[in-house]
C-alpha cells in the first residue's frame, strides 16, 4: 500500500472549519430529498403491488443506509479532512485506489449529476414559464453557476442557503402530508388489500429487487457532507449525529410521502412516473397541480444541487493537496478562504455537459463503481480497527462488526441486480474508471504535494 499523507496543511491553506450541526445535516437531507422522491414511489408501488412491502422497503434501505452512515460517522471521526471517501480509501487502500475514486468524481460523476440537477431545474421551470430548449440550457448552467460563486464567495453564507432550502423542502413536503389528510382528500381504501399484492404486480423476489434498488437510488448521496469534514466544528462529534439525523429524517419524509401519494392515487390508476405525479398535483390542488408540483421539485432538486456542489469540490481540494491534482486546485482563495479553484473546475465541466446534453448516459455508467467504490469505504472500518485505537474523541460504529456487515451484504445483494440489468453500462463504467490507472502512474511523481510545499512532509 502506498504512503499515505496524513499531516495537515499549513495554516494559509487550511479550510476554516465554519459549519456547525444545522449544516451538516442539512447537506445529509438536502443532498438525498431532490426529484426521486416524485418519481420512485410510483416504481416501487406497480412492482410490488402492496402497500405493506411497499413500506417494508423503505424501512430496510433506510435501515441499511443508518448502518452506513453510522460506519461514516466512525470513519469521519477518524480522519476530519476535506475529501470524505476519497480520504478513507487512501487511508486504508492507498493513494492508486483513492486516485480512482477522485478520478471518477472529477471527470465524470460529479459533474454529470450536477448537469441532470441543474437541467431538471431548468426544465421544470420550463414548464411552469413555457421556456424554448436554448433558454433551458442557459438557465441551468446559470443556476450551476449561481450556487458555485456562492460556494466561491463564503462557505457560511452557502451553508446558510442549503439550510434554508433544506428546511423549504422538508417544510413543503410536510404541507402536501397534512394538506391531504386534514382536506381528506384520498381514500383510506386504496390501501386494501394492505399485504396481499394486486393483479399486475411482478413476482415479489422480483419485486423485492426492482423496489431495492429504486429506493437506494432514492438515498443516493448522504455519505457526501464527509467531504466537507475538513470545515465541520468539531467534526468526531458532529458528523456522525449529523449523518444519523439526516438519514433518518430522509426515511421518514420517503415513508410519509409514498404513503400519502398511494392514499392520494388508487395503484391501479398508475401508468408511469410521470403521470402519477400529476395525479397527485391534480388531486391535491385540481388544475394548478402541475405548476405547483413543479415549483415543489425545482425547490427539492435546487437543495440536492446546493448541497452537492458544497461537498463535491473538497475531492478535487484534497487530491491537489496530495500530489494528485494540479497544485492550484488544492489551494485556498486567500480572501474568501474556499477552494475556489476546484469549485470553479465542477461548474466548469458541469457546463460542458449541459451543452453537449450526454449526462444522463454518464450518470448510467457509473452508478455500479461509485456503489463499488463506496462499499470498500465502508469495508475500510474493519481493517481500521486493526490499527492503533484512535483518539477518544471518535465515535465508534455501533453494533460493529454487525453493523458495517448488514451494509455490506445489502450492497452484494444491489450490486448483482446492477450488473445484471445493465451489464452493458457496468462493464464501461469499470472501463472507464480503470482508464484512470495509466494516468496514475504518469503523474503519481510529476506533482508535488501542497503539503511537501509547506515543509509537512509525509511519514
Amino acid at each position: 500500500m502506498g504512503a499515505s499523507i496524513v499531516t495537515a496543511p499549513a495554516e494559509g491553506e487550511r479550510l476554516k472549519r465554519q459549519l456547525g450541526l444545522a449544516s451538516a445535516t442539512a447537506a445529509v437531507a438536502g443532498e438525498c430529498i431532490a426529484v426521486g422522491i416524485f418519481l420512485t414511489p410510483a416504481g416501487m408501488a406497480k412492482a410490488l403491488g402492496s402497500p405493506l412491502w411497499l413500506l417494508v422497503m423503505w424501512a430496510v434501505v433506510g435501515a441499511m443506509t443508518i448502518s452506513g452512515a453510522l460506519c461514516y460517522g466512525e470513519l469521519a471521526g477518524r480522519f476530519p479532512r476535506p475529501g470524505g471517501t476519497y480520504v478513507y480509501l487512501q487511508e486504508t487502500f492507498g493513494r492508486g485506489v483513492a486516485f480512482l475514486y477522485g478520478w471518477m468524481c472529477m471527470l465524470v460523476l460529479d459533474p454529470g449529476v450536477t448537469a441532470s440537477l441543474g437541467v431538471g431545474i431548468a426544465l421544470y421551470s420550463a414548464y411552469v414559464f413555457h421556456w424554448p430548449p436554448l433558454l433551458v440550457k442557459l438557465a441551468a448552467i446559470g443556476v450551476i453557476w449561481a450556487l458555485c460563486i456562492s460556494n466561491i464567495l463564503s462557505v457560511r453564507v452557502s451553508a446558510g442557503l442549503l439550510r434554508w432550502m433544506t428546511w423549504l423542502k422538508l417544510g413543503v413536503l410536510a404541507l402536501l402530508v397534512v394538506w391531504a389528510l386534514v382536506f381528506r382528500l384520498g381514500a383510506w381504501s386504496n390501501f386494501a388489500p394492505f399485504v396481499a399484492q394486486r393483479s399486475g404486480s411482478l413476482p415479489l423476489l422480483s419485486a423485492l429487487g426492482a423496489a431495492f434498488v429504486g429506493a437506494f437510488y432514492s438515498f443516493g448521496g448522504w455519505w457526501d457532507v464527509s467531504k466537507i469534514g475538513g470545515e465541520v466544528r468539531d467534526p468526531a462529534r458532529t458528523l456522525p449525529r449529523a449523518l444519523v439525523l439526516g438519514v433518518v429524517a430522509v426515511t421518514a419524509v420517503y415513508v410519509l410521502v409514498s404513503a400519502v401519494f398511494w392514499y392520494l392515487v388508487p395503484l391501479d390508476r398508475v401508468s408511469s412516473d410521470e403521470a402519477f405525479v400529476a395525479q397527485v398535483g391534480e388531486v391535491l390542488f385540481g388544475a394548478a397541480g402541475g405548476t405547483v408540483f413543479a415549483a415543489i421539485v425545482i425547490v427539492c432538486m435546487a437543495g440536492s444541487l446546493a448541497a452537492l456542489i458544497m461537498s463535491a469540490p473538497r475531492v478535487y481540494y484534497a487530491m491537489a493537496s496530495d500530489g494528485l491534482f494540479l497544485p492550484a486546485f488544492g489551494r485556498v482563495h486567500p480572501r474568501f478562504e474556499t477552494p475556489a479553484a476546484a469549485i470553479a473546475v465542477q461548474g466548469t465541466i458541469a457546463s460542458l455537459l449541459v451543452l453537449l446534453g450526454t449526462f444522463q448516459q454518464i450518470i448510467a455508467y457509473f452508478v455500479f463503481i461509485a456503489v463499488v467504490f463506496l462499499s470498500l469505504a465502508i469495508s475500510s472500518v474493519f481493517v481500521l480497527r486493526r490499527r492503533p485505537a484512535p483518539e477518544s474523541s471518535v465515535v465508534l460504529t455501533p453494533g460493529y462488526p454487525v453493523t458495517p456487515m448488514i451494509f455490506l451484504g445489502l450492497v452484494v445483494i444491489l450490486l448483482a441486480l446492477v450488473a445484471v440489468h445493465s451489464p452493458r453500462e457496468t462493464l464501461l463504467g469499470t472501463a472507464v474508471v480503470l482508464a484512470g490507472v495509466p494516468v496514475y502512474l504518469l503523474t503519481r511523481h510529476r506533482l508535488t504535494p501542497l503539503r511537501a510545499e509547506a515543509g509537512c512532509e509525509s511519514p
